[in-house]
């Protein structure tokens, strides 16, 4: 393995050990300040809501479509943080940071791997460690979980593989398929993994001289590659089982737009610690909104790069366009997966998409280093310049990261929860009519995951939501449980009976006109009735859901949710012997009474 430096291993971290632990340190005190400083937000609901309706290995909640992700690892994460203590973001926090930490662990790992215990090792990992470019995905908590696990399979599997190819010891080959199938529980992107492992253990045979890096490669891991194509082949045909997200066929104006600005606006100035500010509209996240200087430095400081490494190294060609085929291939997956008529180019400036690729461009760059010099004896970079340079980074991510947090705190999702939570444990004796929770919480295309009923789920203080109440609450924009009334849409008319309106008795099906046709939609109810004893009625529009009401003996109201259209009620009893008289009342939605 004399192409591999057989010779070189995985020591103690020597006189380099002080300093790597305090860089790993302070990057993780930072990520710590940046999760704590968030909340609750968008997916974190869903997951959350979809956690507490769902038993821990059902279905319904480890094989969910989530907008085109298969992500069971997430869900059962998720699960088992909202069982301990639902919408604590200590938990979350913990989370993420311990993600992060593993992932930062992977990372070092696999750069010392490649350049051995040498000082310059600091560099990619400074830019790994304190990259803006990770932030959006680390902050918010259902991204982190897609994100961070790829990531430390990224970097674990790659070096696993690399200890394969240099000891043959079966262990490294069961730990790689092991980072490989918990990654992809976790994001589907993971499946590119074994492709990068390959790639880097393929780039150290050739930077190191071999005349056949990639049937070196193949020989070396065989059982490693073997393994994940066995993997990646189950998973991909349950994905396909699982996941319906089809390709978008983006315009080439729309696939030119995301990719300017997600190349140009978003990646490129992270490269030299940018983008300083950040930008957002509620209820969207952050994005990066570099000024022209920036995006133009950050042009600049990638073409320096690329041509002073070509003109100082050997073999590298195929590393850069290693990574350049990496950040393209995702900045793609985004063009097909999330174009469409409404998509706005500051998506590509999120970041999400290509948060991974901090990784990617950190194995590079060591690889570029490992790479052999032109020169017999070149002409090196003064260790000055490179600590002054790294230094600068530093400041410069830092920079961006405050900024970003300033934006990131403006989360009106943490002051619904927080009112919400108390409120609802303040009415936990009658029913609630279920409803969507506000739009700057979650918009309505992620029906039914918006609905209170699913968000406040994992609840144990909350009034039961259901399809009728007594008492007719509601809640409004900032989470407060108020009183609410029918806003009439459409009405029962009076019966024909003067002294019982329309009599609902024995097997007859009563039909209660309305005043006019109701569009197909949720509409609530107002039934005025008098009923001969306690019981239940089912109730239901013309075309519609019945649903089950419960009465009680004498003259009362029910407010009952019913779902569907049509220009008459239908009523039946379902207890034996019940008589109800039913009287005209309000069909419409329910409008909620302002806190005075």
């Amino acid at each position: 393995m004399t192409a591999l430096r057989a010779g070189e291993r995985l020591v103690g971290l020597g006189t380099n050990k002080t300093l790597t632990c305090g860089v790993v340190a302070l990057a993780l005190i930072v990520r710590v300040w940046v999760a704590a400083s968030g909340n609750f937000y968008w997916d974190d609901l869903i997951l959350a809501g979809r956690a507490g309706t769902y038993s821990a290995f059902s279905p319904d909640l480890l094989l969910y479509d989530h907008d085109g992700h298969f992500m069971p690892g997430a869900f059962l994460l998720a699960k088992i943080v909202t069982a301990i203590s639902p919408y604590n973001w200590t938990l979350p926090v913990i989370t993420l940071v311990v993600l992060q930490a593993l992932a930062a662990v992977a990372v070092l790992r696999l750069l010392r791997l490649i350049l051995g215990n040498r000082p310059i090792v600091l560099a990619p990992l400074v830019f790994y460690l304190f990259s803006p470019l990770t932030l959006p995905s680390y902050s918010w908590w259902a991204a982190g979980l897609n994100s961070l696990p790829l990531q430390i399979g990224l970097a674990w599997v790659a070096g696993d593989a690399l200890l394969l190819c240099r000891t043959g010891l079966r262990r490294h080959r069961v730990s790689g398929i092991a980072a490989f199938v918990v990654a992809l529980l976790f994001f589907e992107k993971s499946v590119l993994i074994p492709f990068v492992a390959f790639a880097v253990v393929a780039v150290v045979y050739s930077v190191d001289g071999e005349s056949a890096p990639l049937r070196a490669t193949w020989r070396a891991a065989r059982q490693l590659w073997i393994w994940s194509a066995c993997v990646g082949a189950v998973w991909l045909a349950t994905y396909l089982i699982v996941v319906d997200q089809p390709f978008t066929l983006a315009s080439r104006s729309m696939a030119v737009g995301l990719l300017e600005h997600g190349i140009s606006r978003g990646l490129l100035p992270t490269l030299i610690g940018g983008p300083w500010a950040w930008q957002r509209w509620q209820p969207s996240p952050p994005w990066a909104d570099p000024s022209v200087l920036l995006i133009v430095l950050g042009w600049l400081g990638l073409v320096a790069a690329v041509v002073g490494s070509v003109r100082r190294k050997r073999r590298i060609v195929p590393i850069l366009v290693a990574m350049a085929a990496y950040v393209l291939a995702s900045e793609a997956a985004m063009v097909l997966t999330r174009s469409g008529p409404d998509t706005s180019y500051e998506l590509g400036q999120t970041l999400r998409y290509v948060a991974d690729s901090a990784v990617i461009i950190a194995i590079g760059a060591a690889l570029i280093v490992r790479a052999p010099d032109r020169r017999a004896r070149p002409h090196r970079l003064h260790r000055s310049a490179v600590v002054a340079l790294v230094i600068a980074f530093l400041v410069s991510s830092l920079w961006s990261t405050r900024t970003f947090v300033d934006s990131w705190r403006d989360n009106p999702t943490t002051d619904y929860l927080a009112t919400a939570r108390a409120s609802l444990a303040e009415h936990t004796d009658v029913p609630m009519l279920d409803m969507p929770v506000p739009t700057d919480v979650l918009l309505p295309f992620v029906y039914p995951n918006n609905l209170a009923s699913r968000v406040f789920s994992p609840l144990p203080d909350r009034p039961q939501f259901a399809t009728s109440t007594t008492e007719l609450q509601s809640m409004d924009n900032k989470g407060h449980v108020v009183d609410a009334d029918v806003s009439p849409t459409r009405a029962i008319t009076q019966g024909p009976n003067p002294q019982c309106g329309y009599r609902v008795e024995g097997t007859t099906v009563a039909r209660l006109p309305l005043d006019g046709p109701l569009a197909d939609w949720e509409w609530t109810a107002q039934i005025n009735y008098a009923a001969s004893k306690d019981g239940e009625l089912v109730v239901g529009l013309t075309d519609g859901k019945d649903v089950r009401v419960p009465v009680r003996q004498g003259l009362h109201q029910v407010y009952v949710r019913v779902i569907g259209s049509g220009d008459a009620l239908r009523a039946y009893p379902i207890t034996p012997g019940l008589s109800v008289c039913i009287a005209a009342g309000p069909v419409g939605g329910v409008l909620p009474d302002l806190p005075r």
